[in-house]
């Protein structure tokens, strides 16, 4: 599927929640990052995963701090490459991005912090030592 199909299907709410896992988030931010700003870009993924998970049923799914998290990160890692990368490219240089058992989020959010009311419901900041260099 191409990614213009893809986005279409995720925006309609037409993806099967069984596939579309944690790599095809990834994806989604990705595709919208070329072509949107970084802040259209939260918009339209954040607006576009809640109406997702409430046609497969599972509205309480979403949380602001993770889908926020990885745009930054995501957005972050695509202005380091000089150039545009293919989706393929993107995937090969950026594999922790795409291990969800072993999450990037671990260096910068405690485990409580994310398993927490208030991430869920806005973006909190990263919590963790290690990610503020200290």
């Amino acid at each position: 599927m191409s990614d213009e199909e893809f986005i279409r299907n995720f925006e309609a709410g037409t993806l099967r929640a069984e596939c579309f896992h944690h790599k095809e988030h990834v994806r989604v931010v990705w595709s919208y990052l070329l072509r949107y700003s970084v802040l259209e870009t939260l918009a339209r993924f954040s607006e576009s995963l809640k109406r997702f998970a409430a046609a497969n049923g599972q509205a309480t799914l979403y949380h602001e701090t993770i889908s926020w998290a990885y745009v930054f990160l995501i957005h972050e890692r695509m202005a380091r490459r000089a150039g545009e990368q293919t989706w393929q490219e993107f995937m090969e240089t950026n594999s922790d991005l795409f291990d969800w058992q072993n999450n990037i989020l671990k260096s910068y959010y405690e485990e409580v912090t994310l398993k927490s009311d208030l991430a869920r419901q806005t973006f909190v900041l990263p919590d963790r030592l290690e990610a503020q260099g200290r």
